[in-house]
């Protein structure tokens, strides 16, 4: 029995420069092209649609269930990572408040976390706890995942046993898409099968 997950990122957002995080900022007219671009290719073959809670994911997957007939539900652990006091920040920004704590955080995540924000271990754990309840409940189905890059880096960390503190060497563009095949009796963990440009 062969599971296939489609790992889709959300569009670009007004704050696309900025750590959103937690905030809820909502798709901009090119971000819901670029959604759209990414899920008309073909007929979709998705018999579930599972979306991050924020705007920006949830409300493509709604306009793809009124599309498609798609079953949408939400999983608040697919959140992207909160990113405390640099939250609505951007790397401009931080450099001019503090460069050699973005400098510390994109060398080592895990040691140098922004302030008051969730730490990369405690969001790891959230996301594959809805990852390995994700494969379980919908064996054998074609899935569709809508969320964001922390989430999705996270997982693929998780797929090709990649040392967490370097998740940004995965590039996951706005409505990048990445598809994952999951067949216990070929592959013990899942197999990222391509990794399409979108």
């Amino acid at each position: 029995m062969t599971t296939f997950i489609d790992l889709l990122r959300h569009g670009k957002t007004e704050n696309s420069q900025r750590y959103c995080g937690s905030t809820n900022h909502p798709l901009t007219p090119l971000g819901w092209t670029q959604m759209w671009n990414a899920t008309d290719k073909k007929p979709p073959q998705w018999q579930q649609i599972i979306t991050s809670p924020l705007g920006r994911c949830a409300h493509f997957a709604q306009a793809l269930e009124q599309r498609y007939a798609i079953p949408v539900t939400q999983d608040a652990r697919l959140q992207e990572i909160h990113f405390g006091g640099w939250e609505n920040q951007s790397a401009a920004d931080l450099m001019q408040i503090d460069a050699d704590a973005l400098s510390r955080f994109w060398q080592n995540p895990i040691r140098y976390p922004p302030p008051d924000a969730e730490h990369l271990l405690d969001f790891e754990i959230r996301v594959l706890a809805a990852w390995h309840h994700i494969i379980q409940q919908f064996n054998d189905q074609k899935i569709l995942l809508i969320t964001h890059s922390g989430v999705i880096r996270i997982i693929i960390c998780h797929i090709q046993q990649h040392p967490i503190e370097r998740l940004l060497e995965f590039e996951v563009p706005h409505a990048g898409m990445k598809h994952v095949c999951i067949d216990p009796a070929k592959h013990p963990q899942a197999m990222l099968i391509s990794d399409p440009r979108t």
